[in-house]
């Protein structure tokens, strides 16, 4: 019996003590010598020239240490190459104060340095600067007609797949149909740990970076490449995380103005933004979405159109996969799959939780449940018919789907067949209409190219490094498991760091693609260790295991131990105290295997089932119960995997019900960019929330056989909601958030 099996089980969060002691540091919160403050002033108009900046008046005062502008901004890298990081779509990415234009609302424009940080607020509230305002369009209303077919995007994205059978033709001759257009406003990420950074001057060109990131390499390479660095001369460094879901994966503009600002004045400087500013970039692109369903008379799907049109800057191409996934999701012989941008005077968007797929899955599950109505079919009969057993995109078999054991599991535990089928037909005991509505999801498993080094000291105990991220998804701990188990080390002896530039590096942590990537990093350096020590055992005296092979050993309960019979077996830390060594170290990576996953379309799925009860009278929907069912491949830690389940529920409930971030379009700036105005869900909106992990072996996706969970169980929440109130109401809304007054 092995008292080391981790992998599976509900094990608590290593880092949790930290971070509810406080002794978790964030990026703001490292102390360092000599230490400066600076304060970012940011454009009151949101297209124009810059044409006075009252800079003297600032610097007359006691303590303003310097103001940084375009007008005093050193010498740095040329080419738009250099100011590209790994996210970075297409064009030509913003290089703060780089000249007089101004791009967009609230960019940064100065950047006031000073001994204190109220010295600097303050000053900063006084600088003058004058304009040339011009002529701003921040509208995607106006756009409608403007739209383009972006060339080459950011890593990850693929244009829409060419259509296949006659879709026109097919939806003309169907016999029931469904069109309309679905609008999906602009989200900002919000999370709880505004971003900032702390840069510690080393002397002689060389920095330390404690910065928000969820990709501390990126960040390094961004630094590097723009101020002319060596990586030894820039560290960067995150070791907590208050909150992401995706607004770090690219390097934002106080890492390049506290770097800037430390290097000139070669001292410390720290520079963080307000929650105004959190809303100056980086945001879920306010998309419009056509589609065109058709059925034939048994209910199969005849023909499916789906076209997206979302905003981007004037400077970046941004894409997203909003409609590919509809040409996947369903089993349809005619589709015609269209995408195109429109570019506004705003920050370019940015990859926000299942980015595309949470805008896109949206519209496809609200128009499948209408189509469903129109053919007269109950909505889950509906997509069972319409299964697809393969990714007709790539005309590929999945490496694994069980999208059809989560609608049934997750229908059995909702309890779907008590379902009338007829709108408004459901009432409680309390005269509220009850709505029961679902929806479906699927996303990418995929897996990067990662490393990790480990060392076993004499001791027994075991330290495992890597430059992955962690914004409170559970890295640490399931990282630890891993390493734990491949060893068979108790959890307590291995330790696990990460978000450090001076370790192996890892890609940024996004995609729901940390656990496959890093793990199986982890996983192979410690299997390496393994190694290593099983030819030490080997040479002990009177060596039970003298001969053995790895594939005849098991690493268990803190020991190696023979497969067939357990009983021979030596101590792990008595490995390394009798060979004379006082550790062993290693390094390993991992990558995909290509070859292996070439033939198959690789993806998570899900489904949701949502109850929502609305009062007839005031409109007001309360959502009151939801189940998620996920098939996610194998599950690495059923506790950490729920939360991150729960959350995304959360997640969809504020985006169905409350998330929007609304532009003035006279001043082009976004309003509401506070926490009293932005409305997300607080604990008196959340009730009855059920997470259903479907059982899923796929050993194509990676060694692990992880598919990640991060992004995959928001999908569907929304629809699923929105289609309850369908349900409970009779009246379709396509345009989120679902505010009351579309109901009354």
């Amino acid at each position: 019996m092995s008292n080391t099996t981790y992998i599976g089980k509900p094990t608590s969060r290593v880092d949790g003590p930290a971070k509810v002691t406080g002794a978790a540091k964030y990026s703001a919160e490292f102390n360092v010598p000599n230490m400066a403050y600076g304060w970012v002033v940011s454009s009151p108009i949101a297209k124009g020239t810059i044409t006075k900046i009252y800079a003297d008046e600032v610097l007359a005062l006691p303590g303003v240490v310097q103001v940084f502008s375009h007008e005093n901004v050193p010498s740095l890298a040329w080419f738009d190459r250099n100011y590209k990081d790994d996210v970075a779509p297409g064009g030509s990415p913003f290089r703060p104060l780089h000249d007089n234009k101004v791009k967009f609302s609230q960019q940064p424009v100065a950047l006031v340095i000073a001994e204190t940080l109220e010295l600097a607020r303050y000053a900063s509230s006084v600088l003058r600067i004058e304009y040339e305002e011009e002529k701003h369009e921040t509208s995607i209303e106006d756009k409608r007609d403007d739209g383009f077919e972006p060339g080459r995007g950011k890593t990850g994205w693929m244009p829409p797949p060419p259509p296949r059978g006659n879709p026109d033709k097919a939806w003309e001759n169907a016999t029931h149909r469904v069109e309309a257009e679905y609008v999906h406003g602009a989200q900002h990420h919000n999370p709880m740990e505004m971003f900032g950074t702390t840069v510690e001057w080393r002397g002689e060109g060389k920095i330390t970076a404690y910065d928000k990131t969820q990709g501390v390499v990126n960040v390094q390479q961004y630094l590097t490449k723009i101020f002319g660095l060596s990586k030894d001369d820039a560290r960067v460094v995150n070791l907590f995380m208050g909150g992401g879901f995706g607004s770090g994966l690219r390097p934002q503009y106080q890492v390049f103005l506290a770097t800037l600002a430390a290097l000139e004045l070669k001292r410390s400087v720290r520079v963080t933004l307000t929650r105004q500013q959190m809303f100056s970039f980086g945001h879920r692109p306010h998309t419009l979405q056509y589609l065109k369903l058709g059925t034939n008379p048994d209910g199969t799907l005849a023909a499916l159109q789906h076209h997206a049109l979302h905003e981007t800057s004037q400077f970046e191409d941004y894409t997203e996969n909003v409609v590919n996934w509809s040409g996947m999701l369903y089993q349809c012989e005619n589709v015609k799959l269209g995408y195109q941008l429109a570019k506004l005077d705003v920050f370019t968007p940015l990859d926000m939780r299942a980015p595309g797929a949470a805008t896109g899955s949206f519209a496809l599950e609200v128009a499948m449940d209408e189509m469903a109505y129109a053919a007269g079919l109950d909505p889950l009969d509906f997509r069972i018919r319409n299964y697809a057993e393969k990714d007709q995109n790539m005309d590929k078999p999945f490496s694994s789907k069980k999208l059809r054991d989560c609608y049934h599991q997750g229908a059995a535990k909702f309890g779907w067949d008590q379902r009338n089928h007829e709108p408004r037909s459901m009432q409680d005991e309390n005269g509220m209409l009850v709505g029961w509505g679902m929806a479906g999801g699927v996303w990418d498993a995929s897996m990067q190219k990662a490393a990790a080094k480990a060392t076993l000291t004499a001791d027994g105990k075991l330290l495992v490094t890597s430059a992955a991220g962690e914004n409170g998804t559970g890295t640490y701990t399931i990282m630890t498991q891993i390493a734990a188990q491949t060893l068979g080390l108790p959890i307590e002896a291995v330790t696990f760091k990460l978000g450090d530039t001076d370790f192996p590096e890892a890609p940024v942590q996004g995609g729901s693609w940390t656990a496959a990537s890093v793990g199986t990093a982890v996983k192979n350096v410690c299997e390496a260790v393994g190694e290593k020590l099983l030819k030490f055992a080997k040479k002990m005296d009177g060596s039970p295991l003298d001969g053995a092979s790895m594939d005849e050993v098991e690493f268990v309960n803190g020991q190696i131990r023979l497969r067939k019979d357990p009983n021979q077996a030596v101590v792990i830390r008595d490995v390394l105290q009798a060979s004379g060594e006082s550790k062993i170290e290693t390094d390993s990576s991992a990558m995909p295997n290509y070859l292996k996953q070439m033939p198959y379309s690789m993806h998570s799925h899900n489904a949701v089932f949502a109850e929502v009860k609305v009062d007839p009278d005031l409109g007001t929907v309360h959502v009151t119960r939801v189940v998620n069912a996920v098939a996610a491949g194998r599950i690495l830690n059923t506790k950490t995997a729920r939360s991150q389940v729960l959350g995304s529920v959360v997640w969809g409930i504020s985006m169905a019900m409350m998330e929007e971030t609304v532009m003035d379009h006279k001043f082009g700036r976004y309003m509401n960019h506070n926490y009293a105005e932005y409305h997300v869900p607080v604990n008196a909106d959340i009730h009855d929330i059920d997470v259903i992990f479907v059982e899923e072996e796929d050993d194509i996706v990676n060694p692990l056989g992880v598919k990640g969970i991060g992004e995959v169980g928001l999908l569907g929440v929304a629809a699923a909601i929105t289609n309850a109130v369908y349900h409970a109401t009779g009246k379709r809304v396509r345009e989120l958030p679902l505010y009351l007054d579309k109901l009354l």
